[in-house]
């Protein structure tokens, strides 16, 4: 059996060629990953950034990530404001009830308060058997002082007409009597 040997020239013209084809597929997978494939004759091919674009939309992309988280720590950090209005009050009081594990929807509790005060935070009921007992109903729930003494919710203020506090107290109350104050329909 005879063996052939290619002349010095052959073998590194084969070579190159050989090199070039596996770039090129290289090449051709990279493409579909968004990387460029660079070799030299005799070494390893070694993937970068098809471009320096490719590299600032990743650069891009982690700083928006830390500017979100930036800006969700100051938020924290910062805390919640509401209007001094109905809207504010129902809102204030949700967290609080949430915070605090009392059940309650925005419906609900609005429901409730238009039937009872219809909105007007200083309305005191001065006729019902409660007035004439000597403990009047007061605020957005109509709240008598005993009730309100004994479902106050830490956290909000101690007085029986601040909105916030005569709402949270009347749906921690509506919650230990009826399961929510959603499921309070009439005069409770």
């Amino acid at each position: 059996m005879r063996s052939f040997t290619l002349p010095r020239a052959a073998r590194t013209t084969r070579i190159t060629r050989t090199h070039k084809i596996a770039t090129a597929l290289l090449a051709g997978a990279a493409a579909t990953t968004g990387l460029a494939v660079t070799a030299a004759p005799g070494a390893q091919a070694a993937s970068k950034p098809a471009t320096s674009a490719t590299a600032d939309v990743k650069v891009t992309a982690v700083a928006k990530q830390e500017a979100a988280a930036k800006k969700a720590a100051a938020k924290a950090d910062t805390p919640k404001t509401y209007a001094n209005n109905l809207d504010g009050w129902i809102r204030e009081s949700l967290d609080i009830m949430k915070a605090k594990g009392i059940p309650g929807s925005y419906e609900g509790l609005h429901r409730n308060i238009m039937r009872e005060s219809g909105g007007d935070p200083n309305v005191s009921n001065d006729w019902d058997i409660n007035a004439v007992n000597g403990t009047p109903s007061k605020g957005l729930l109509q709240v008598i002082q005993p009730t309100f003494d004994a479902y106050h919710v830490a956290g909000t203020p101690d007085n029986l007409t601040d909105p916030v506090a005569n709402i949270t107290a009347a749906a921690n109350y509506a919650a230990d009597r009826y399961g929510s104050i959603d499921n309070v329909d009439s005069a409770y």
